[in-house]
């Protein structure tokens, strides 16, 4: 065991060592490495990257090295971004039909961008408080039927476990009689949470038909109107209180009652899969924009999955921008009028002239993409409520 621990020592060491060595025996100086053969593939170099690899020719090993790789990896803040954003914000048509036409590696692709406006705005957000609220009361009721139910299911467990126990062979006495001393208790804290529950009025005429209305509604917290409608239900302080009714379909119903119970931490829940899964806003919008062109062959689903990407990141980036002035106390009712006005305006140049077309043609396609962008939202928003109760 030693010797193959020594052997993994010694072959962790050559590693190291092998990382401070170039392929051709060069050592690294002041943090560079001389150039000569490329020290991925090893072919001779002759320009400023490897024409077989394409890795870069002069390499460094420094610290600052490690900084401005973290950087661009996590940011990709180099050249192209201030050569992206312009043409994003000004001339969002030329940006796309340049990406779509083969310009590539003169610009950040599209969803490079959109992931980072994704990551920067969820930072923006949390550091100037914007979320969802977390203090809302859900239904008590409700709450603490399923906190006594989770105990009861917790005890029976506990005593069928001690009543296992009891029946092997080779229990002491000692042991058999703390394990029915254990049993007893379990069979006493069942007993008084399932008198507790009986012994609580307002759960069973919340929950139990035979207290209340045909619904199973208690008539004590159901608002009665001068017409003496009695649809709208009452928390105990007398505010409105929301009810879902069940569908018949568990996992649904299961999402319901969580809802119900706890709707703070669901709407932080929501919030967050809005991160996550913002990238499904992409998926989701591009049969909708095939839509305005599906005559139109020469335009395929790609030309349409860089035109959304495109979009989307402009209104993130927007969002960022009017919350940090709105914090900062600028703009006051200008933040509004500019949320009203410069998403249509964008669009309309994007569609323009990322797809060429015609005054009438852009407008009445910005129309129909106005009501499509409502579906998309709706459908987004199910997405995600879906998602928030499991």
């Amino acid at each position: 065991m030693s010797d193959i621990t020594e052997a993994l020592g010694t072959a962790a060491e050559g590693g190291l060592l092998a990382k401070a060595v170039s392929k051709g025996g060069t050592p690294v100086e002041k943090g560079h490495f001389a150039e000569g053969a490329c020290l991925n593939c090893g072919t001779q170099l002759n320009g400023k990257h490897c024409h077989e690899c394409g890795q870069k020719a002069h390499l460094h090993r420094t610290i600052g090295a490690f900084v401005h790789d973290l950087l661009h990896g996590a940011l990709h803040l180099d050249g192209k971004v201030w050569r992206t954003l312009p043409l994003l914000i000004l001339k969002p048509g030329k940006l796309t039909r340049r990406y779509i036409e083969g310009e590539r590696t003169s610009f950040v692709s599209p969803m490079a961008l959109f992931l980072f406006s994704v990551f920067l705005m969820f930072a923006v957000f949390q550091a100037l408080g914007i979320s969802t609220p977390t203090d809302i009361r859900g239904d008590t009721a409700a709450q603490m039927r399923a906190l006594a139910a989770a105990e009861i299911r917790d005890l029976e467990q506990n005593r069928e476990d001690a009543l296992e126990m009891l029946s092997q062979e080779g229990v002491s006495a000692a042991e058999r009689e703390e394990l029915q001393k254990q049993v007893s208790d379990f069979d006493q804290r069942l007993e008084g949470i399932r008198q507790a529950q009986e012994e609580l009025p307002f759960l069973d005429t919340i929950f139990g038909p035979e207290n209340g209305d045909a619904e199973g509604r208690n008539p004590a917290s159901v608002e009665t109107g001068a017409d003496g409608d009695t649809s709208v239900p009452l928390n105990d302080d007398g505010t409105a209180r929301m009810t879902i009714d069940r569908s018949g379909v568990d996992w649904i119903d299961e999402a319901f009652e969580k809802w119900r119970t706890n709707p703070g931490l669901m709407l932080y829940k929501l919030q967050a899969n809005a991160y996550k899964f913002s990238w499904l806003l992409i998926p989701l919008s591009i049969p909708f924009v095939w839509l305005l062109f599906a005559w139109k062959r020469r335009f395929k689903a790609y030309d349409h999955a860089i035109f959304v990407t495109y979009s989307i990141t402009f209104v993130s980036l927007l969002f960022i921008t009017l919350s940090l002035l709105a914090a900062a106390g600028i703009g006051g009712g200008w933040v509004f009028l500019a949320l009203a006005i410069l998403p249509p305006l964008h669009l309309y140049k994007h569609l323009k002239y990322a797809y060429d077309l015609s005054r009438l043609g852009a407008i009445w396609r910005l129309t129909v993409l106005h009501v499509f962008i409502l579906v998309i939202l709706l459908l987004f928003f199910q997405v995600l409520l879906l998602l928030g109760g499991f």
